[in-house]
């Protein structure tokens, strides 16, 4: 009788030592403390070289098109596309459009952003504030506005009526466009792809944003629908 009442009291005391780690393993810890914040990571800034400059502006066949190979040595270096410090202060995703310097950002998270050169709308025909892209089209179909057709009545063939000018290298939408609304409403401007990379750092344009098609083809990888966008004159 003396060993079976050891063993039960044995085997109490065991049992209750592993319901005790038992239950301690499950209590609420508030984990080891002093732990360091990782930092956000920045992308690297990095001048691009003469082969990957030659690979970013080379010919490209897209979407059934051939883009020409763009001779990026008679542009300005500044206006190549390119990694940088972001000086917007803007949240990330962002679109900013900088007119008196010619640039367009695309903030990225960690500090930095995306630039691009552009070209910009004259005197007269330039559009700030901000919206949003609402809308997003590969190799668009161009359709001048009114006020444009009345300045140039040969481009009435173009017309909505008409249904446009097709898709192609010789579009002056390019190879994609990004449509920018304010309070829900087509303020008519765009980012647009261009064929006339002369105009690029120059204002020359009916108001829209034009950029390097091999470059818009790119800021179209980067910016989702309804992307909020601020132009700044």
């Amino acid at each position: 009788m003396t060993s079976e009442l050891q063993l039960s009291r044995r085997a109490f005391v065991i049992g209750s030592v592993a319901m005790t780690a038992t239950l301690a393993g499950c209590a609420t810890s508030t984990g080891p403390k002093n732990v360091p914040v990782p930092e956000q990571v920045r992308r690297p800034i990095v001048p691009a070289t003469e082969a990957e400059l030659q690979e970013r502006y080379a010919a490209v066949s897209d979407g059934g098109h051939q883009i020409p190979a763009i001779p990026y040595q008679q542009i300005d270096p500044k206006y190549y596309r390119q990694r940088v410090i972001d000086p917007t202060g803007e949240t990330p995703g962002t679109v900013v459009v900088n007119t008196p310097d010619r640039f367009l950002y695309v903030v990225e998270p960690g500090g930095t952003a995306m630039r691009y050169g552009v070209g910009i709308g004259r005197d007269g025909f330039a559009w700030q504030g901000e919206g949003v892209i609402h809308w997003r089209q590969p190799w668009p179909r161009w359709k001048p506005p009114a006020d444009m057709i009345a300045r140039q009545p040969g481009l009435s063939r173009f017309s909505v009526e008409n249904g446009g000018m097709d898709p192609g290298i010789k579009n002056p939408l390019g190879a994609r466009a990004l449509y920018i609304f304010q309070n829900n409403q087509d303020t008519l401007y765009r980012l647009h792809g261009s064929p006339e990379w002369q105009s690029i750092g120059k204002a020359t344009s009916s108001g829209c944003v034009r950029l390097i098609n091999q470059d818009v083809i790119d800021l179209y990888s980067r910016v989702p629908y309804h992307a909020r966008i601020v132009v700044h004159q």
